[in-house]
């Protein structure tokens, strides 16, 4: 008897990262690591769950970076050129070490893997979006946006017209790619603020994603935890991420990716093999840079990485099929607990960012894919569904506010400012102002209403939380100190040639085809709400 829900949740985004005026900017890699690691082996699960007569639920959250950079041409074209060097080297490998029986079939294994990415981004055409499309069209999908940047609301909420812009691009966009406006958003970082829910309604929106306190801190206190969404008084529901389920995948401690079958992330060829060999496939410049292709397993905690030993992808899949077999019996068992308490059906949201599975748990899409198998044959305790069809089955809920919170550091708002990038915060809430200043002119001509269009992108570009995000990591901080001074600095070029009555036109082509993101955005969101 089914006795409860659960619902995984994965969140697929990356900052825009776009530099037609250079012939290599490292970053794009991330999106290049993102398709073949995460993306494509994605689609690749989906597709073998539909041909078996696997009904399978999965919300998923597509961000509009994400999306425009799937989509853009010069995108697709430097992903060709990055996997074409990859297949390249595999030969090469295959051929070095064919003395080398295990590394040889290691070689061989990742060029079949190599071949399939190939076959999967010419079948759509180089648009991997047109694959997750078929399966929000088929209801399989519940695909949501966020943020149109991944900007964090609740450090702009001084400025509602720009939180507004965040929220109201993103469901434009996502209309634009998707044909739909979406029923949900993820917010970004999963902060909240009271008073947001009454934009998320505005903007047609029926449910969001924060943390788990954000629910369990609510006032009055839901009566069952974050076990079940809230409404707020806006009518828009608030899920809730569950703290059990999430920490036996993400916990350093206890979390199923550091088994010691699972391949190393931190191993890389293009750190291992010999420099002159390896020279022609890392970066222009000779600096050596991870090229994707790891021949190691994490074998065991405490070891450095010279005492990795060889990865066999043969025995990491058992061991992630033997992952998801536990996860599946503790939400058995977590499922009928809760029914027991609540006498009522729960439901159990395991919100994850999709990069982890593939990306950065190599094995992730297999537990994934082993996971919706055994749901769908080897239980009847939970039904596997999205958020979007459980709202539509279980349309009445409690009434409540949410407490203020983010998924990050302490659950509050630390991790995005602190003393490594509270610097940008004057900058953005001073070029929202101007913005917003902006967006009362009626454009005189064409050119003027393609600056104040380029402004609006541009601030929204600067908004990004990944920016400060990689502040606080300490991972990359030149790049993002880089791309917040570059936006704001062409921001407020366009305010003062916009005021002035003298745009530089030339000037605002090369930018408007570096920052190309949003090509039917309306200054006008940010007038005064």
């Amino acid at each position: 008897m089914l006795i409860g829900y659960v619902a995984l949740v994965l969140h697929a985004h990356l900052p825009f990262v776009r530099h037609p005026e250079s012939d290599f900017v490292l970053e794009e890699e991330w999106l290049f690591e993102g398709i073949i690691e995460t993306y494509v082996p994605l689609l690749t699960m989906f597709k073998g769950l539909k041909r078996d007569g696997i009904n399978f639920k999965l919300t998923m959250s597509m961000t509009p970076p994400l999306v425009s950079m799937l989509r853009d041409p010069l995108l697709q074209e430097r992903f060709d050129a990055h996997l074409t060097q990859m297949e390249k080297l595999l030969e090469m490998e295959v051929e070095r070490n064919a003395n080398n029986a295990h590394i040889k079939y290691l070689a061989e294994y990742y060029a079949k893997e190599c071949k399939h990415v190939r076959q999967v981004f010419e079948h759509f055409g180089g648009d991997l979006t047109r694959g997750f499309k078929q399966y929000l069209d088929s209801g399989n999908l519940d695909i949501i946006t966020c943020g149109a940047t991944h900007g964090y609301l609740p450090l702009m909420k001084m400025h509602p017209e720009a939180v507004w812009s965040q929220i109201e691009v993103a469901c434009q966009s996502h209309e634009d790619n998707f044909g739909r406006r979406p029923s949900g958003i993820w917010l970004p970082e999963c902060a909240y603020y009271e008073g947001l829910e009454r934009m998320l309604a505005d903007a047609g929106l029926r449910y969001f994603l924060t943390d788990g306190h954000g629910i369990l801190y609510a006032r009055p206190r839901p009566r069952y935890g974050a076990y079940a969404p809230i409404y707020t008084e806006s009518g828009v529901a608030a899920f809730g991420r569950d703290q059990e389920s999430s920490q036996q995948v993400w916990s350093s401690e206890v979390g199923y990716p550091g088994a010691p079958e699972y391949r190393e992330f931190y191993r890389d060829l293009g750190w291992d093999a010999d420099y002159e060999y390896i020279k022609p496939y890392v970066m222009p410049n000779g600096q050596r840079k991870n090229v994707g292709i790891k021949y190691h397993k994490i074998t065991g905690k405490g070891l450095g990485l010279a005492d990795k030993v060889w990865y066999d992808p043969y025995w990491a899949k058992e061991k992630a099929a033997e992952h998801a077999e536990n996860f599946m019996q503790n939400r058995i068992q977590q499922t009928e607990r809760l029914h027991g308490m609540m006498q009522r059906e729960p439901i159990v949201v395991s919100p994850y960012d999709a990069e982890l599975y593939g990306h950065w748990w190599y094995e992730g899409p297999w537990f994934l894919d082993y996971f919706f198998r055994k749901s769908w044959y080897d239980q009847s305790t939970y039904k596997m569904t999205h958020l979007a069809d459980y709202l539509h089955d279980n349309p009445t809920q409690q009434v409540a506010r949410p407490s203020q919170s983010s998924w990050g550091y302490k659950g509050f708002h630390e991790y995005w400012l602190n003393e490594t990038n509270t610097w940008i915060y004057p900058h953005l809430h001073k070029a929202a102002e101007r913005m917003i200043e902006l967006a009362r002119r009626e454009p005189a001509d064409e050119l003027q209403q393609r600056a104040l269009n380029q402004a609006a992108r541009e601030l929204l570009l600067a908004q990004s939380s990944d920016w400060a995000f990689i502040m606080r990591t300490g991972t990359m901080v030149p790049y993002a100190v880089r791309r917040t001074r570059g936006h704001l600095m062409r921001f407020n070029k366009l305010w003062e040639e916009i005021r002035d009555e003298k745009i530089d036109a030339g000037w605002l082509e090369k930018v408007e085809e570096i920052d190309n993101i949003f090509p039917n955005i309306n200054y006008r969101t940010y007038r005064s709400l």
